[in-house]
């Protein structure tokens, strides 16, 4: 890609979009992004960012389940600065490497 402000802008607004309140939004940005893009590096954390979603769905759900339990409340809790504060580190890394693709530990990759 011959344009690095491009690059640093898609691949942050990809991460950055977990920001936004609707869940339809948060999600659709990073797919409209990977749909649209030709940049192997903006699709690839469009990819990483979908990732990200569907695993901090997933999660939710379990550790909601697990409220019944007593120990859900703390793991929503630790999943709320996790999915707060993982975006964050995402966007920091886009902007210093724009090169190369950031990858969240510990997710699985489904998309």
């Amino acid at each position: 890609m011959d344009d690095p402000d491009k690059r640093k802008l898609l691949s942050a607004l990809c991460h950055g979009a977990i920001f936004f309140s609707s869940l339809f939004v948060s999600i659709g940005i990073p797919i409209g992004i990977l749909l649209i893009a030709d940049d192997p590096v903006i699709k690839e954390n469009a990819r990483e960012s979908i990732n990200f979603h569907i695993n901090l769905y997933i999660y939710a759900v379990i550790f909601a389940v697990l409220i019944f339990l007593l120990i859900g409340i703390p793991l929503l809790i630790l999943l709320g600065i996790v999915s707060f504060v993982m975006p964050i580190i995402a966007i920091v890394h886009c902007l210093g490497t724009p090169d190369q693709a950031y990858r969240y530990p510990f997710i699985f990759r489904l998309v």
